[in-house]
C-alpha cells in the first residue's frame, strides 16, 4: 500500500530559472544571428501604456512587418535583451552565487539563433555549441541539474521574414534538426528538457513564440494562423520527444503550459461551467503533446469559429505515438471569471485581485501552487515540473543589501502548499523561482521589474557597476534548501 509523504523527498530539485534571451547578452558574437527577443526595445514613456495595451506583439517587439523591419534597422534605441546581465561572459561567477545559495537544479534555455543563426543554415555554429557545452558543464560542476528549454521565445529573425514562423511547415523540420543536434551533442548531461515556453500563452506572444507578425493574414484570419502555427508546434515537440528516444532513452522531454487557471466570479452555474470550458481550453496546449490527440471540445471550437487546421498525413499518428513525458508549468497566479462579461478564448478574462506585494503578478498561493500542480496532476498522471514561479518588485539597495521579506513571504507561502501537494499524491520533479538573479523583464524589457535572490546593479539602459549583491531572500531560500522543506519560516 502506498503510504502519505511526509515531506519533501529526498533529491527534490530545488532550483531557479532563466532565459537566455533575458540574461546572456553577447546578442551578435561568437556567430549568433538576431532572434525575435533582440528588437524589443525599452521605451520608459511607453512602459505603462503597453502594461494596459490589447496589442502585447508590439510590447514584446514584435508588429507588423514594417514594424520589424523598422526595428532592426534601428540604431537609436536601447534593446536590454541583446545584452542581458552579461552572463554570456560572467556565467561562472553567477553559477558560483547559486552554488553557495544551493541549487540544486538551474533552468535555462539555449539561444536557437546562437546554434542555428539564420534558423536554415546547413550546419551549426561550432562556437555557440562550445558555449552551452562549458555553460552546462559548469552547471554540472556546480552541483545542479540542468534543466533547458529549447525555445523560449527567441526564433531566428530569418525564419519570421522569410518563411512566416511556425505557421510555415517547413520551419518544423528546421527546429527538429535543431533540437537533434542539441540533444546529441548534449547527451548524458542533460536529461530534462522543455520543447517550447509555455506554449498555450497566445495571443499575447504571438511574434516571441510562434513567429507570427500582424499583417501576416487578414484580421478575421489570424485566430486560424495561430492554431495553425501552434499545430506545428505540437508536431515539433512530438518530434523531439522521438529524437530524444532515439539518441538517449533517458532523456525526459516536458510539454509546459503558464498556468492562470481560472475561478468562476461567482457560484452561479453559468460561472462554474464557463470556467471549466475555460480552463479546458488552457489545457488543450499541454493536451494534445501529454495525450497525443486534439480533444472533441476544441475540434467543436474550431468547427464553430470556422478554423480549419491542415494536417498532413501521419501528423495524428505521430502525435500518439510520441507523447510527453511530464508537464512543466509557472505558478504566477489565477484569474476570476465572469460568463456575462468575457468570451471563451484564451486569456479573456480578468485578473485576481488580492494582491498584497507584486507590482505585476497576482499572489494567491492555493491557487497558483496548490490548485494549478493538483488540477495538472489529477488531469496527466505525469510528473510535474514547476518550471516558473516568483514575485517581482522594484527595489532598492539599503545598507549593501535588499531587505525583501515580501518575497521571502511570498515563498514561505508557496512552498508550504507544494508541500500539501507532495503530501497529497503528486509527484514533483522541481520548483524553479523565477529567476534568482535579477534580469530583463520578458515583457516590458525593464531591469527594474526584479525577481531574484541576488541584486545585480543595472538600470534599464543598462547602466550600472554590475556587481551582485545577496539580498535577504537568497539566505532565506539557502536555509529552506539545507533543509529540504523542512525549514520554511
Amino acid at each position: 500500500m502506498k503510504k502519505v509523504p511526509e515531506g519533501f523527498p529526498e533529491g527534490f530539485l530545488w532550483g531557479g530559472a532563466v532565459a537566455a534571451c533575458q540574461i546572456e547578452g553577447a546578442w551578435n558574437e561568437d556567430g549568433k544571428g538576431m532572434s525575435t527577443s533582440d528588437i524589443h526595445a525599452y521605451d520608459a514613456d511607453l512602459i505603462h501604456k503597453y502594461n494596459k495595451a490589447s496589442d502585447p506583439d508590439k510590447r514584446e517587439g514584435g508588429g507588423t512587418r514594417a514594424d520589424v523591419e523598422a526595428l532592426i534597422r534601428d540604431t537609436d534605441s536601447y534593446f536590454p535583451k541583446r545584452y542581458g546581465i552579461d552572463f554570456y561572459h560572467t556565467y561562472k561567477e553567477d553559477l558560483a552565487l547559486l552554488k553557495e545559495m544551493g541549487l540544486k537544479a538551474f533552468r535555462t534555455s539555449i539561444a536557437w539563433a546562437r546554434i542555428f543563426p539564420n534558423g536554415d543554415d546547413k550546419e551549426p555554429n561550432e562556437k555557440g555549441l562550445q558555449f552551452y557545452d562549458d555553460l552546462i558543464d559548469e552547471i554540472i560542476n556546480c552541483g545542479m541539474e540542468p534543466i533547458i528549454t529549447m525555445s523560449h521565445y527567441e526564433i531566428p529573425m530569418n525564419l519570421v521574414l522569410k518563411y512566416g514562423g511556425f505557421a510555415n511547415r517547413e520551419v518544423v523540420g528546421m527546429f527538429e534538426k535543431y533540437a537533434r543536434t542539441i540533444l546529441q551533442r548534449y547527451k548524458g548531461k542533460v536529461k530534462y528538457w522543455i520543447a517550447f515556453n509555455q506554449v498555450n500563452l497566445l495571443p499575447g506572444v504571438l511574434f516571441g513564440s510562434v513567429g507570427l507578425l500582424e499583417d501576416q493574414a487578414p484580421k478575421e484570419k489570424m485566430e486560424e494562423l495561430m492554431y495553425q502555427a501552434v499545430h506545428h508546434q505540437f508536431i515539433a515537440t512530438a518530434l523531439t520527444c522521438k529524437a530524444a528516444k532515439e539518441i538517449d532513452p533517458n532523456m525526459q522531454i516536458g510539454v509546459m503550459l503558464a498556468g492562470g487557471e481560472s475561478y468562476p466570479a461567482t457560484c452561479k452555474p453559468e460561472d462554474m461551467e464557463f470556467a471549466f470550458k475555460h480552463n479546458r481550453m488552457n489545457y488543450f496546449f499541454a493536451d494534445v503533446n501529454v495525450r497525443g490527440e486534439y480533444p472533441v471540445h476544441m475540434l467543436r471550437y474550431f468547427k464553430r469559429h470556422n478554423i480549419q487546421i491542415i494536417m498532413e498525413t501521419g501528423d495524428e499518428a505521430l502525435l500518439k505515438e510520441y507523447t510527453c513525458d511530464f508537464v512543466a508549468c509557472t505558478g504566477y497566479c489565477m484569474f476570476t471569471l465572469d460568463s456575462s462579461k468575457y468570451e471563451l478564448e484564451p486569456f479573456s478574462c480578468m485578473k485576481f485581485t488580492t494582491n498584497p506585494y507584486t507590482q505585476n503578478l497576482v499572489v494567491d498561493a492555493f491557487g497558483a501552487t496548490y490548485y494549478t500542480i493538483m488540477q495538472m496532476w489529477e488531469r496527466y498522471h505525469k510528473p510535474i515540473l514547476i518550471a516558473e514561479a516568483g514575485i517581482c518588485m522594484e527595489e532598492k539597495v539599503e545598507d549593501g543589501t535588499v531587505h525583501d521579506g515580501y518575497r521571502i513571504d511570498y515563498y514561505r507561502q508557496n512552498f508550504a502548499q507544494l508541500k500539501e501537494c507532495i503530501m497529497d499524491g503528486a509527484e514533483i520533479i522541481a520548483y524553479c523561482c523565477w529567476g534568482p538573479i535579477d534580469i530583463v523583464s520578458s515583457r516590458s524589457s525593464e531591469m527594474s521589474r526584479r525577481y531574484g535572490f541576488i541584486y545585480v546593479d543595472r538600470d534599464n539602459y543598462g547602466n550600472g557597476t554590475q556587481k551582485r549583491l545577496k539580498k535577504d531572500s537568497f539566505y532565506y531560500y539557502q536555509k529552506v534548501i539545507a533543509s529540504n522543506g523542512k525549514d520554511l519560516d
